[in-house]
């Protein structure tokens, strides 16, 4: 692994720490947004690997992520999913206002769920 990539999965991993620590102070919107971005760096973590780029946007590495592991069935296609949804909570969390803009709690422990595979899953990857 490329010590960038490493670097990118080490942010992932500090900021699925970030989660945990936040959702047990019960702030469901904001650690489900920190699980968002553990996932979006575990993913630039991939990029960055194969292709030795960094892509500049969120949907830019939403695009390039998907183009990467279209044809590899080692990836869960739950997982992949869950990068293009859990963007939400990156939105709610900085331009998200009124009553109706919310995360509960079980949301928020769901995305940390799987932003933990997310991670797991990229680890394995980027390891030979």
């Amino acid at each position: 692994m490329t010590p960038e990539a490493g670097d990118y999965l080490d942010k992932a991993r500090g900021d699925l720490d970030d989660a945990r620590k936040i959702m047990s102070i019960h702030l469901a919107k904001v650690a489900a947004r920190s699980a968002y971005y553990a996932a979006f760096h575990a993913a630039e973590a991939l990029i960055i690997e194969r292709t030795g780029k960094v892509a500049k946007t969120h949907s830019g590495v939403r695009a390039e992520f998907a183009c990467l592991l279209k044809n590899t069935m080692a990836f869960d296609r739950a997982l992949l999913t869950f990068l293009a949804q859990s963007y939400k909570y990156k939105e709610i969390g900085d331009y998200g206002v009124g009553h109706g803009v919310m995360v509960t709690e079980a949301e928020a422990a769901e995305a940390i769920n799987k932003a933990t595979e997310f991670i797991e899953r990229i680890a394995d990857l980027l390891t030979p």
